[in-house]
C-alpha cells in the first residue's frame, strides 16, 4: 500500500465542533476515491466468511465473543501493504465494513438460536430448527438492522460529532490511518499494539497472572464477600484499559456509578432483606437462599434483571427525547428525503459524496418488503399458517427492532459495548407474554419466540455494529451509500456461514451435551422454558430498574450509561474509570494547552493500540484454546498470589501508558 505521511485525522475529529465549524475528513469529499472494486469486495467477503466461522465456533465452543472490526482492519492494511496498493484507504474501509457483518450476525444468532437445540434435548423433535429457519432469522434480522439504522446515520455520526466517544470506531480508524501513513508515523500505535497484545496474550494463553484482581486476596476481603456480599473486582487487561481511555472520564464515571450501585447497594441489600428466602421468581433453577449466594450469584440472578429494566426504560426515554429525530426519519422515508436522493439525479450530483445515503425511497420500500417477507416467513416457516400468530409476531418484531435500533447505536457510541443480550432477553419475555396471551404456548410458542428473538437480536446487533462502520467512514471520508449497499452482501454471506457452522456444531457436539459453552443461549433457554409454561417474569426487578432510569433522567444523569453499568459485570466497568482517569491526567497535567492536546492525541493512539492488540491476541488465544493448547493452570489462578501479580502487572501497564504519552515539547 502506498504510504502517505501527510495522512492525518483533523484536529477536530474527536471534539465537538464550534459554531460554524465543519469537519473535513481525511479523503477529500469533493473528489472521487477508490472504494468499491474487485479487490475490496473479494477481501470483504473472505473476511466475512472467515470471521463468521471463527466467531461462531469460538462464541459457542469457548464462550468468547470478539469484535471483528479491528482484526479485519489490521488484516486489510496488511494485505494492501503486501500488494503495494496505491491509495488503499477507501478500499480498506469497504473491506472492514463488509467483513464486520460477521461479528454482528454471529452475535445475533448464537445468543438465541442454539437455545432451540438446548430445549430440543428436553422436548424432543417438537423443538427443531432447519438450516432455512436459522438462515432466514439471521439474514432478515441483519437486513432490518441495516435499513432501520440508515435514517439515523446523519444524527449519530454528524449531528452528534464529538459528543459520543465511539471507542471501537476510534481504535479501528486509528489502525486504518496508521496503515495509510506507514513508516514512523504508525510506530506509536504499532508499539502499543505489540505491548497490549503481548500482555493480554500472556494472560489468556499462558496464565502467568490472573485476568482479574479482587478484594478476596486478603482475609478481610474474603470475609466481606462471604458475610456482607461486598466485593471489588477489576479486569487488568490492556484492551479494556484502552477502551476506558477513549470513553473518557465523564461517561466512565457514570457507568461505574451504575455498577457500584448494583454491586455495593443492591446486592448486599438483598442479602440482608431476603437472607433466608429462596426467590426463584421466574427461574425454578434458583434453589439457594439469597443469603447463601455469592455476590456474583446474586448479581446474575437478580441484579442484572434490574439493569435490563433500566436499559429498557432508558431506551424508551431516549426514544421520547429524540422523537423529533425519529419522526424526521420517518418523514424522510415517506417523502424521499432531502438527503440520499436517487443516484444520478441533479440533487445527488450537487450533494457531497460523503453525504450520500441510499435513497430514502428505496429504504422505505426495502423496509416494507423485508417486513412482508419476514411476515411470510413467520406465517409459513414458523407458525404453521396461523395468521393471528404471524401478525402479532411481525408487529412485535418490527416495533421492538425499530424502537431499540437507536438504543443499540447509542450504547455502542458511548461505551463500545452493545447490551443486545439484555434487550433480546426483554424481547423474549415480551414475546412470550404476548404469544401466550393470544394462545401460542408450549414448544410451538418457544420455537416462535426464539426465532422472533433471533430476528430482533440480529437487527439490534447489526445496528450497533453498523453505526461503528459509518462513523469510521465519516472520519475518513468514505461514501456512506457504498458502505450501506455492500453491507447487504456481507449480511447474506455471514448468515449462510453462521447457519452452517451452528448446525455442524450441533451435529458434532450437541448443544445440550455441555461440551459447548453457549452462555447466552443457555440463559435464553432457561428463561423462556418456564415462561411458556405459565411462570411469571421478574417484573418487580424490571420495574425497579425502570424507576431508577426515570429518576436519573429527572436529575439530568445519562440514564443509559448508568444502566449499562448496572448490566455489565463490575470487573469490566472499573477499568473504564481507570482509563478515563488516565485520560484526564495526561490531558490536564501541563500548564501548556498545546502539550496537553498533543499528549491526549498520543494517548488515543496508545489506547487504540491496546484495543487492537488485545482484540487480535484474543482471537489467537481463543483459537489456540479451541485447538487444544491451553497452558493456563487453574490451580495457580485460584492462588491469591496470581491476583497480586495481576495488580503489579496492571500498575506497570498504567505506568507505561502514561510514560508513552510524553512528548518532546514537555
Amino acid at each position: 500500500m502506498e504510504t502517505n505521511n501527510n495522512v492525518n485525522l483533523p484536529e477536530n475529529a474527536f471534539r465537538e465542533l464550534k459554531e460554524g465549524e465543519k469537519y473535513e475528513p481525511v479523503m477529500n469529499p469533493g473528489k472521487p476515491c477508490t472504494e468499491v472494486n474487485g479487490w475490496s469486495v473479494t477481501w470483504g467477503v473472505v473476511m466475512t466468511m472467515l470471521f463468521s466461522a471463527a466467531a461462531a465456533y469460538l462464541g459457542l465452543k469457548v464462550g468468547q465473543v470478539f469484535e471483528a472490526a479491528i482484526p479485519i482492519a489490521i488484516i486489510a492494511v496488511g494485505v494492501s501493504t503486501a500488494a503495494k496498493r496505491k491509495n488503499a484507504l477507501g478500499e480498506n474501509v469497504i473491506i472492514q465494513s463488509i467483513g464486520a457483518c460477521s461479528g454482528a450476525i454471529v452475535a445475533g444468532a448464537i445468543f438465541t438460536l442454539p437455545a432451540i437445540y438446548i430445549l430440543q434435548a428436553k422436548y424432543g423433535s417438537e423443538m427443531t430448527a432447519s438450516f432455512f429457519q436459522i438462515f432466514m432469522s439471521s439474514a432478515l434480522g441483519g437486513i432490518i438492522g441495516i435499513l432501520f439504522l440508515i435514517p439515523f446515520r446523519k444524527y449519530f455520526v454528524s449531528d452528534m460529532h464529538g459528543k459520543f466517544p465511539f471507542p471501537e470506531a476510534t481504535a479501528t480508524t486509528q489502525v486504518l490511518v496508521s496503515g495509510a501513513k506507514g513508516g514512523n508515523q504508525a510506530k506509536p500505535l504499532l508499539l502499543a499494539g505489540l505491548v497490549g497484545g503481548l500482555y493480554d496474550f500472556i494472560v489468556a494463553t499462558m496464565g502467568w497472572w490472573n485476568e482479574n484482581f479482587t478484594t478476596r486476596v486478603i482475609g478481610l476481603g474474603e470475609t466481606l464477600a462471604d458475610k456482607a456480599k461486598l466485593v471489588f473486582k477489576v479486569n487488568t487487561g490492556a484492551a479494556v484499559l484502552g477502551l476506558g481511555y477513549i470513553v473518557g472520564l465523564k461517561y466512565a464515571l457514570i457507568i461505574c456509578l451504575g455498577s457500584l450501585f448494583v454491586w455495593w447497594l443492591v446486592v448486599p441489600g438483598m442479602a440482608i432483606i431476603f437472607s433466608g428466602d429462596v426467590l426463584d421468581m421466574w427461574d425454578p433453577a434458583i434453589t439457594k437462599a439469597v443469603g447463601a449466594m455469592s455476590p456474583e450469584e446474586i448479581f446474575r440472578a437478580y441484579g442484572k434483571s434490574i439493569g435490563i429494566g433500566a436499559i429498557a426504560m432508558a431506551g424508551i426515554i431516549g426514544i421520547i427525547k429524540s422523537w423529533k429525530i425519529v419522526v424526521l426519519s420517518i418523514k424522510r422515508l415517506a417523502g424521499g428525503g432531502k438527503e440520499g436522493t436517487a443516484t444520478g439525479t441533479k440533487a445527488d450530483k450537487e450533494t457531497l459524496r460523503t453525504q450520500r445515503d441510499i435513497s430514502f425511497k428505496i429504504i422505505g420500500i426495502g423496509s416494507v418488503v423485508t417486513i412482508l417477507i419476514t411476515f411470510v416467513f413467520f406465517l409459513f416457516g414458523v407458525m404453521n399458517g396461523n395468521l393471528l400468530f404471524a401478525v402479532v409476531g411481525i408487529v412485535l418484531v418490527a416495533l421492538i427492532a425499530f424502537l431499540f435500533t437507536t438504543v443499540a447505536a447509542n450504547a455502542i457510541a458511548i461505551v463500545g459495548s452493545n447490551p443486545v443480550s439484555g434487550m433480546t432477553l426483554m424481547t423474549l419475555i415480551l414475546a412470550s407474554v404476548v404469544m401466550v396471551a393470544v394462545g401460542l404456548n408450549g414448544t410451538g410458542g418457544m420455537l416462535a419466540a426464539l426465532i422472533m428473538g433471533g430476528v430482533v437480536c440480529t437487527a439490534l446487533s447489526m445496528a450497533g455494529s453498523f453505526i461503528t462502520d459509518l462513523k469510521i467512514g465519516y472520519w475518513l471520508g468514505s461514501t456512506p451509500r457504498k458502505q450501506e449497499q455492500w453491507k447487504f452482501l456481507g449480511t447474506l454471506v455471514s448468515a449462510v456461514t453462521v447457519g452452517g457452522v451452528m448446525m455442524l456444531l450441533n451435529e458434532t457436539y450437541g448443544f445440550a451435551s455441555g461440551q459447548l459453552a453457549a452462555p447466552q443461549a443457555n440463559a435464553m433457554a432457561a428463561v423462556i422454558d418456564p415462561m411458556m409454561n405459565g411462570v411469571e417474569a421478574p417484573w418487580v426487578l424490571y420495574a425497579i430498574g425502570a424507576v431508577i432510569a426515570v429518576v436519573l433522567t429527572f436529575f439530568n444523569v445519562p440514564a443509559l450509561a448508568f444502566a449499562l453499568g448496572m448490566f455489565i459485570p463490575i470487573e469490566l466497568n472499573i477499568p473504564l474509570i481507570v482509563g478515563g482517569a488516565i485520560n484526564w491526567y495526561v490531558t490536564t497535567r501541563s500548564k501548556d494547552a498545546g502539550v496537553n492536546k498533543e499528549r491526549g492525541e498520543k494517548g488515543t493512539l496508545i489506547a487504540s493500540g491496546f484495543i487492537a492488540g488485545g482484540a487480535l491476541m484474543g482471537v489467537l488465544s481463543a483459537l489456540l484454546r479451541f485447538g487444544g493448547l491451553n497452558l493456563v493452570s487453574e490451580e495457580w489462578l485460584t492462588n491469591p498470589l496470581s491476583e497480586i501479580l495481576s495488580l503489579v502487572a496492571y500498575i506497570l501497564l498504567i505506568a507505561y501508558f502514561i510514560k508513552a504519552t510524553e512528548t518532546k515539547k514537555a
